[in-house]
């Protein structure tokens, strides 16, 4: 790839959830063209360069659904490199496969606060940088169960339909400020978070695409960098699908 390849020269990104699976994937992808990419997780052990194939600015311990870690975070990327181009919002959890009538409000209030609360502290946190700049792109990872609903992941369901809301509404209120806002819906992807969730849940998941497959992260990373891109330039308040052909609206 050259120099004149790399829609990202000189910008910096963050991305959250970023040392591994989806995000260390779209973080790979923005680095190969020339981002600075700060990864942040609330778990950073296990990060390897030499397997991730790219060496970012750092890895960083935030947690996101907190909001003094996010601050934390945002400060040392603003004291030390002067900018943030990109943020990805990648953190998210699962949560347990249960109907709604067995799921703890524990759990309910855990995977909004990480999935949806995350979310809307890291954009509160990037968008004065952005704006002192005037330039910005966000981009924010909700789910195909964001837009129709999952039986036994409601509070995931939940979640994901609340950060394509989020989207919306701050896509809007920054129109004018060269900030824009999307997300994407990604149907299932293959990723080690597949431990986490039952056979069952993941073949019921599999079936509803039509391609017959489940979505694969270098596939997810090049729609995110094009709607992290400067070529996306006239979208905002968009929800970018990655379904297969389940989604057809």
């Amino acid at each position: 790839m050259t120099s004149d390849d790399r829609r990202f020269a000189g910008q910096v990104a963050i991305v959250t959830g970023g040392v591994r699976g989806v995000g260390l994937g779209i973080a790979h992808r923005l680095a190969l063209e020339g981002a600075r990419v700060v990864l942040w997780d609330v778990d950073c052990r296990g990060f390897s360069i030499a397997d991730a194939g790219f060496r970012p600015a750092w890895t960083d311990q935030v947690d996101v659904a907190d909001e003094v870690s996010v601050a934390r975070g945002m400060q040392r990327v603003l004291d030390e490199l002067g900018r943030v181009d990109v943020l990805v919002n990648n953190a998210g959890v699962n949560g347990r496969v249960a109907d709604v009538q067995d799921y703890g409000l524990d759990e309910w209030q855990r995977v909004l606060r990480v999935n949806l609360d995350g979310v809307f502290l890291c954009c509160r946190a990037a968008v004065p940088a952005m704006r002192v700049r005037g330039y910005g792109r966000i981009v924010n990872v909700a789910s195909i169960a964001g837009k129709e609903g999952v039986p036994g992941i409601a509070a995931y369901a939940a979640s994901k339909a609340g950060v394509i809301g989020l989207t919306k509404s701050l896509a809007r209120e920054l129109i004018g400020t060269g900030i824009l806002v999307n997300c994407l819906a990604p149907v299932m992807v293959e990723t080690d978070l597949l431990k986490q969730m039952t056979p069952g849940h993941i073949e019921r998941s599999k079936a509803k695409i039509p391609m017959g497959r489940l979505l694969q992260i270098p596939e997810l990373a090049a729609v995110a960098a094009f709607a992290a891109s400067p070529e996306c330039s006239f979208t905002t308040g968009f929800t970018f699908d990655a379904s297969g052909g389940r989604a057809t609206y």
